[in-house]
This record gives C-alpha cells, sequence and structure tokens, in this order.
C-alpha cells in the first residue's frame, strides 16, 4: 500500500443557502493537452492519444468530468489516480487537503463563488504526476473553465516546468475568492445603506445571512491557507523550486482576502449596533415626551377628581369666581411645570 498523507480541515455540511455548483450546459467531454518545456510547444490532442503523448514524454493537462461515464475507465486505464484517492473523489465531499503518495501528489480544493446569495461550491481533485496533471469534477468550476482559456498564452510566457499548471490552477482559484469576497463588501455596504435610512424587521434577517456566509467563506479560506502555505514550503518532486516563491506569494493574498473578511464582520457589526442604539435613542426620547406629558397632567388629573366628588360639602362650589379661580391654578401649575422641565433640559 502506497504512502499517503493528508493534511487539511474537512468544510462543515453545506447549508441550505450554499448550493453545490452546477454547470449542466458545460460540456463534460474530456479535455486534453500536452506540453514540451525544451523547446516550448503545446497542442490539443484526443483521448487515444494520451499514451503514446506520455510515452513520447510529453506532459499532459488531463481535465475530466464525473458525470461523463467513460471518467472513471479513462483514468483506470490510463492510472491516473491511486484507487484509495478515486474512492475519495467520488464520495464529492468538499474538503480541502493535500494527500502525499509516492508516484503523485493529490490535492483537493473547494471552488467558491457566490450567486444571487448563495454559495456555489465545487470539489476540485488535482492529482500531479510525473507526465500529467489531471484536474477532476463534476461540474466545471468556473476558475478550471478560466484556466483553459488561458493557459496556452501564460505557458508560452512563464512556463518552466510543469507544475506551472498548478500555479495557474492556484491562480484563477483565487481570483474566484477574490471576486466572492468584493460581493459580500457590496453587500455590507448595501446594508449599511438600509440600515441608514428606514429599515424593516426584514434587516435583520438579512443581516444574519450575511453574518453567517463570511463566517462559512472564512471556513472555506482557512484550510486552503494552510494547503496552499504547505505547498509552497514543503519540497516535493512534483512541484519545482522556481513555482514555490509564486504560490508562497498566493498565501499572502490569501491572508489579506481573510483580514478583510474579518473587517466585513466588524463593520457589519458596528453597522447593528449603531442602528440599533438609534433606535434606543428614539425610543428614550419619545418614552421621555410621554413623561413630561404625564408630569403635566398629573395635578391637574389631581384637580379634577377632587373636584369630581360627588360631596355635599365643597365650600368652593358656591364661589362666585370658583370655575375661574379653578383655571387659574391649572394654567399656572401647567406653565410653570413646563418650565421646570425646559430648565432641567427634559423639553
Amino acid at each position: 500500500m502506497p504512502h499517503r498523507e493528508s493534511h487539511g480541515h474537512d468544510e462543515p455540511h453545506v447549508p441550505s443557502t450554499r448550493r453545490k455548483h452546477d454547470s449542466s450546459t458545460h460540456d463534460p467531454s474530456p479535455f486534453l493537452a500536452a506540453f514540451r518545456f525544451d523547446p516550448k510547444t503545446q497542442r490539443r490532442i484526443e483521448l487515444s492519444e494520451a499514451r503514446d503523448a506520455m510515452d513520447a514524454g510529453e506532459f499532459l493537462w488531463i481535465d475530466l468530468d464525473l458525470r461523463d461515464e467513460r471518467t472513471q475507465g479513462i483514468i483506470a486505464d490510463l492510472g491516473l489516480m491511486h484507487p484509495e484517492a478515486l474512492e475519495d473523489a467520488m464520495t464529492h465531499e468538499t474538503a480541502t487537503q493535500v494527500g502525499r503518495y509516492e508516484t503523485s501528489l493529490h490535492v483537493v480544493v473547494t471552488a467558491c463563488r457566490l450567486t444571487a446569495h448563495a454559495f456555489e461550491l465545487e470539489r476540485v481533485d488535482i492529482v500531479m504526476a510525473d507526465r500529467f496533471l489531471l484536474t477532476l469534477h463534476r461540474t466545471a468550476p468556473h476558475f478550471v473553465r478560466k484556466t483553459r482559456r488561458h493557459y496556452a498564452e501564460d505557458f508560452m510566457r512563464f512556463a518552466r516546468s510543469p507544475s506551472f499548471l498548478l500555479y495557474e490552477l492556484w491562480d484563477h482559484l483565487i481570483e474566484d475568492y477574490l471576486l466572492v469576497q468584493k460581493r459580500f463588501e457590496e453587500r455590507v455596504e448595501h446594508l449599511q445603506a438600509v440600515l441608514r435610512t428606514e429599515a424593516d424587521d426584514s434587516v435583520f434577517v438579512k443581516i444574519s445571512e450575511l453574518g453567517a456566509d463570511l463566517l462559512y467563506f472564512r471556513k472555506v479560506l482557512l484550510p486552503a491557507r494552510s494547503v496552499l502555505g504547505e505547498l509552497s514550503t514543503r519540497k516535493s518532486p512534483f512541484i519545482s523550486e522556481a513555482t514555490q516563491p509564486f504560490l508562497g506569494n498566493m498565501v499572502g493574498t490569501i491572508e489579506r482576502v481573510l483580514q478583510d473578511l474579518l473587517v466585513d464582520r466588524d463593520i457589519l457589526s458596528e453597522s447593528l449596533n449603531l442602528y440599533m442604539s438609534l433606535v434606543s435613542y428614539r425610543t428614550n426620547r419619545v418614552m421621555n415626551r410621554l413623561t413630561v406629558v404625564s408630569v403635566i397632567f398629573l395635578p391637574l388629573t389631581f384637580l379634577c377628581g377632587v373636584y369630581g366628588m360627588n360631596f355635599d360639602v365643597i365650600p368652593e362650589l358656591k364661589w362666585p369666581f370658583g370655575y375661574g379661580f379653578f383655571w387659574i391654578v391649572a394654567l399656572a401649575m401647567a406653565t410653570g411645570l413646563v418650565l421646570y422641565m425646559r430648565r432641567l433640559k427634559l423639553l
């Protein structure tokens, strides 16, 4: 049994607001490209040419989709994956990790995009050996499609070893992470604007969902940083020393995304706290006004209660000017209380 080491962390169970990516319109047919590095040449090849190309010394990029019924047979015929790794890939559980075998390096990454306020997650298995790099997935994530569009130009400009393909894949994956983080910033700014206006109860649900999404995205990035850091520092026969510093630079990019996520969470929290403080302040102002009104009318209510009693002997009832005297007393008390309240800055 080949020795295997695994590093990384399983992603949490995908909640209902975070769905698996679905690209049913994408062609699941195998994609193969052959490379030579001295001199530099690259070409598209058919599946039937794969074995001969590897025997001739060319390095292959083989991109396979698990929806294609031929995929498992292709992997078995060409010996592209260790059976243990293939069994792990078939589970389709998103788990960013790296596994080391005697003849290959198995890296699992989690593609992530944000569309209509829902996560799109997709597991992508990357297997790198001496003569090939295999990408295995179920729905052709966005970063894989971008790599397929741009690999030829980047190969001619930058490639020095086969591990340039691993760099290309990580580079486009991190671009997608940056786009997701930008979308989160836009959502935070939008909710800030809503909180500055007349917000209804639905805003609290949106803030709660966004806070949970920010935390979940952080849990996607943390194992990606760990795996990428290991690939950039630990020596491997499949990753050239020239490529490792560039992978190391990407670790810093993920660190910045993580810091931005923390800032977004702090901004969201502070915005909510400020909104709740404003609501509390407005409530206190209303209660203050009601208290002032109660203080003014309390003695007047007392006077009305006294002279509304049904006793036969109430001397003031026989006064010729008793009614006017009552109003003078009532107005004097109300005016005095108002002036007193103003002095205390309660009005």
